[in-house]
């Protein structure tokens, strides 16, 4: 396993789930409810040292029991390496706690990843719309199972356009 990987094993050993490394980089899946202190630790520990966030992203997995998957990519700029924490959510209960006390950076990207695809970020310092109109109430459009045609977007749009 990658030395990272087994850094944080040791660490919080009921949060990890698996690792699995690839071209020299690492992904890390984690429990949601040890999501947070895992990040800080990647974040604080000076062996790990991952002090910028490069993306946040969420993978819909329709079939799955635990539907959604929320991907945080961090790096250390010091160090020179880099670490996917992976953690899975449920549709019925799609939330998890937000990174923004750790990566000011998160704060865009998980708003993009609840915007597009419904996942809420607990303790976000602004959750809200940041792509779609405010007035878009018909789904989440990155969702596997959004209609490709789109939905209620004719709608939406026709209604733009009367208030500009």
């Amino acid at each position: 396993m990658h030395a990272l990987a087994e850094r944080i094993q040791q660490e919080y050993p009921r949060g990890f789930i698996k690792a699995v490394e690839w071209r020299g980089d690492v992904a890390v899946t984690v429990t949601r409810e040890f999501l947070h202190d895992i990040a800080r630790f990647v974040h604080d520990d000076p062996e790990i040292d991952c002090d910028y966030i490069v993306h946040v992203s969420s993978v819909d997995w329709p079939d799955d029991e635990e539907r959604f998957e929320v991907v945080y990519e961090v790096y250390s700029i010091r160090k020179r390496h880099r670490i996917r924490l992976k953690t899975r959510v449920p549709e019925s209960d799609c939330i998890v706690d937000s990174l923004t006390d750790l990566w000011r950076g998160a704060e865009f990207m998980e708003r993009e990843v609840y915007d597009m695809m419904g996942i809420r970020f607990r303790h976000h310092p602004d959750l809200r719309r940041i792509l779609m109109p405010d007035e878009y109430t018909e789904g989440y459009p990155l969702r596997k199972d959004f209609p490709v045609q789109g939905k209620g977007w004719r709608d939406t749009f026709e209604f733009l356009n009367e208030t500009t």
